[in-house]
């Protein structure tokens, strides 16, 4: 009896060991992690991240309650929402950079956003072809680029899967839109409404997780 007390005793001690030597090893890792300037800027800059996907869940929500929109409608909610979402992108890439270089991946999808939102909103008067082939265009580049962007940060966080998703959402975005390009304004609103709200939930979690790694530095 007194053996099997001593091994129970011995185990409970030997587990906390391990415990305590994973939530070491975690702590180090984070540690090294925000030495990272990447990760610093992203650490720093996740409040706009979290408001980027909120922009396009809204702008997919708002695609899907109103699926009946006339396309200079569409056309409007885009401009704006690709407007918006530019801003914040490029308010992301220079957030806490210090004396560290921009994140070049948010700049270069903030610039896609911002000619594609104004594109839209100086020609009111597109075609569904035209706007299709609009959003798949800006869909695929910007899709890569946030690939690009992921495996740039695969070295630094263990979240970068959603960042990925997020841009093969996108690039499966403009796929569709280009393998149906004259399926019409209501076709075009529930693509959009589908794949908006899968893009901006990837950037909420992407968010939460930076936020919470944020308040363990």
């Amino acid at each position: 009896m007194a053996d099997l007390c001593a091994s129970l005793s011995n185990g409970h001690t030997l587990h906390r060991a391990d415990v305590k030597g994973v939530a070491m090893t975690s702590s180090k890792l984070l540690q090294d992690a925000i030495q990272q300037p990447l990760f610093r800027r992203l650490l720093a800059s996740w409040p706009l991240l979290l408001l980027r996907g909120v922009a396009a869940t809204a702008f997919g929500v708002a695609a899907f309650v109103w699926p009946q929109a006339t396309l200079l409608t569409l056309t409007f909610l885009f401009a704006v929402y690709a407007i918006v979402d530019g801003l914040i992108a490029i308010a992301a890439a220079f957030a806490g950079i210090g004396r560290d270089k921009p994140t070049w991946w948010l700049c270069v999808l903030g610039a896609l956003s911002l000619i594609g939102g104004l594109l839209a909103l100086f020609w009111p008067t597109v075609t569904v072809i035209v706007l299709a082939v609009i959003l798949a265009l800006w869909a695929l580049i910007s899709g890569a680029v946030q690939l690009a962007g992921a495996l740039q940060l695969r070295e630094e966080i263990e979240s970068e899967w959603l960042l990925g998703i997020g841009g093969v959402i996108l690039m499966m975005f403009g796929l569709a839109v280009i393998a149906f390009p004259g399926a019409g304004a209501v076709a075009l609103s529930w693509m959009i409404a589908v794949y908006s709200v899968a893009f901006g939930v990837s950037w909420i979690m992407l968010s939460l997780k930076l936020r919470r790694l944020a308040r363990r530095t």
